[in-house]
């Protein structure tokens, strides 16, 4: 006769394991954005500064609590069925945490998507999907409290099908309105419409990783009745938070009109960077990385001239590439 513990560790804990230690090198990778992030770009918005920072305590809880109950099941109850074969409190935690993180990373994508676009009802659709995806994301962490068993899972389709749809869906969107507009920017000078194109790129990649993710893991948990899910359920939060880390980081990779980025004994003191484009007998299409603002070239701001002063104190630019993939 098996071993019921064993028929538990292959149910639900070997996938949790293997969840738990792609969750960690995720983490890992983190850690490095969020530290490369604020040794770098200083000069950044406060509030953009205390939303990487709410990312980073809350990976950090994900992460501990994922390691804390695979290491109290795996270790501290070994060979002990009745102690692994129903989840607790500490496992609940993660559907909660992870539709968190992903709500804070779409709300701040669609603060991008206010800027560069001004379309209040794309806005106003994502923040609902975010918000309806972050409940359903609770809403499968009560359900485990109430139905724990792992071969039970199934019973709770309901909220862990809104939680993963829709945030798949919100992520979709973001990637769609983004590229769209990157699109409709091109003006058909090289040297713009190539960074363009890498933005376009990075803005797909990033969004897409996601959104697909989220659609497996919803596919395995509807088609598989084991826990084999939670391989992909566990390292879900790591991926919207470097989705975001990657984003702004990214912009150290732009060539700069001034000093060169990377230099982080210049960053704290310099002035927001500018990436330009253009030759000389052409007009040139300036890129503030920083301000996330569109403004002409000619001067212009919503069909108004500005004003010499007004032009020598802001920092001018036809594209605002602060999306998924700057």
């Amino acid at each position: 006769m098996a071993d019921p513990s064993f028929n538990f560790a292959k149910v639900a804990h070997g996938p949790i394991f293997i969840g738990t230690v792609l969750n960690i090198i995720l983490y890992g990778i983190s850690i490095a954005q969020t530290w490369i992030y604020l040794t770098t770009y200083k000069k950044d918005r406060l509030w953009m500064k205390l939303v990487i920072l709410l990312l980073f305590v809350a990976d950090t809880m994900n992460s501990v609590f994922d390691i804390e109950y695979t290491y109290n099941s795996l270790v501290n109850h070994y060979n002990d069925p009745a102690a692994i074969q129903k989840a607790n409190w500490v496992f609940a935690t993660d559907p909660a945490m992870t539709s968190i993180i992903g709500t804070i990373v779409q709300l701040f994508f669609a603060w991008r998507v206010k800027v560069l676009t001004n379309n209040n009802i794309a806005v106003a659709g994502i923040v609902v999907g975010s918000i309806i995806s972050c409940l359903g994301g609770i809403a499968t962490s009560i359900a485990i409290g109430i139905v724990p068993v792992w071969t039970e899972f199934q019973k709770f389709k309901i909220p862990v099908i809104v939680w993963l749809t829709v945030s798949a869906l919100v992520d979709s969107t973001i990637t769609v309105i983004l590229v769209w507009h990157l699109r409709h920017q091109k003006k058909g000078f090289k040297g713009s419409d190539d960074l363009l194109d890498k933005i376009i790129r990075l803005t797909v990649q990033t969004g897409l990783v996601t959104s697909v993710w989220a659609i497996v893991d919803l596919g395995v948990y509807l088609g598989i009745t084991t826990g084999t899910h939670l391989i992909f359920n566990f390292p879900l939060s790591k991926l919207y938070s470097n989705s975001l880390l990657s984003t702004l980081n990214s912009r150290s990779g732009w060539k700069h009109s001034g000093s060169d980025v990377s230099d982080e004994s210049t960053m704290g003191s310099r002035k927001p960077d500018v990436v330009t484009f253009g030759s000389g007998v052409r007009p040139e299409v300036y890129i503030d990385v920083e301000s996330h603002e569109m403004i002409n070239a000619d001067g212009k701001v919503g069909g108004k001239t500005l004003t010499s002063t007004a032009r020598a104190s802001r920092p001018v630019s036809m594209v605002k590439p602060p999306t998924r993939g700057t």
